[in-house]
């Protein structure tokens, strides 16, 4: 299944935060979403980066107490992995398995469609593999 498909079944909420924003700002973001991770803009709107929880946890060491006021650009991830529309989800998977990561933006034409999760990732596999096998049984009883 290409991430297309997967994308028109999923919420197109995509939720981001500004790179002089602090983190407090994210944290409260991402709980009230009940989400991992935000995607990062500079003023201008252009995506710079993404903010997950790790990045916060990885903060704490060297801001301690001062963290809520530090600018989510400090902590972001800016090396910001892009998938396509294009891709599959086995593609997704692999990218976020080999970089060891939990969120990939999508991309189309250098616009953002969309953003999913690992978990996303994972229901749709779970599904998969439940109609599999169904369908194996359905043979075998046949």
């Amino acid at each position: 299944m290409k991430l297309a498909e997967l994308l028109r079944g999923k919420s197109q909420d995509i939720v981001k935060i500004k790179a002089s924003q602090n983190i407090a700002d994210a944290a409260v973001a991402l709980t009230e979403k009940k989400i991992g991770a935000l995607l990062v803009e500079d003023e201008g709107g252009e995506i710079v980066g993404i903010l997950s929880e790790r990045d916060i946890v990885g903060g704490m060491g060297p801001h301690g107490a001062d963290l809520h006021d530090v600018a989510v650009e400090e902590l972001m991830t800016r090396n910001v992995i892009r998938c396509s529309l294009e891709d599959t989800v086995h593609e997704a998977m692999a990218m976020m398995t080999d970089r060891r990561i939990r969120h990939l933006p999508v991309f189309e034409g250098g616009q953002l469609v969309g953003f999913i999760s690992i978990g996303d990732l994972v229901k749709y596999r779970i599904m998969e593999v439940q109609s599999e096998a169904e369908a194996m049984r359905s043979y075998i009883a046949s």
